[in-house]
């Protein structure tokens, strides 16, 4: 029996969201073949654990107790995000190889490769800081 392999889970950000506008329409139906083949390949061989296309509309909150409730992001945005794959892999190298097989990236599509942190930087500089001065508290524990 073999050991088994440490992944590292990494977020592939699809952004844009008109990238596809001027594709003629065997170039739309090759592109959107190719990227549900390479999914389907992805997550057959247990590297994508997931992932889907967002809708161009959502809403932006901020301002405190997130009063400020704006439309957004915008679909014409270049930074918008499309859509993500989650993935398990071995490590940054191989995120990057899989996002550079992106059928997309040949018509103008942007892939973000982002690990996924194993906890907030907002919650890990709380712990430590609680740890400094010993006051762990239920929310920060």
């Amino acid at each position: 029996m073999s050991a088994p392999t440490e992944t590292t889970d990494y977020l592939l950000l699809f952004r844009g969201t008109n990238w596809d506008k001027e594709l003629a329409p065997d170039q739309l139906q090759k592109v959107v073949s190719d990227w549900a083949a390479w999914f389907e390949r992805l997550t057959q061989e247990g590297k994508c654990k997931g992932g889907h296309p967002l809708q161009n509309e959502g809403k932006l909150v901020s301002g405190r107790k997130g009063r400020a409730v704006a439309d957004g992001p915008f679909a014409e945005s270049k930074e918008a995000i499309g859509g993500y794959f989650y993935l398990q892999v071995a490590d940054e190298n191989e995120a990057i190889q899989i996002a550079q097989q992106c059928p997309g990236l040949e018509y103008g599509a942007v892939v973000e490769v982002r690990p996924v942190a194993e906890m907030c930087t907002v919650r890990a500089r709380a712990l430590e800081h609680a740890s400094r001065t010993g006051q762990l508290t239920g929310a920060a524990a």
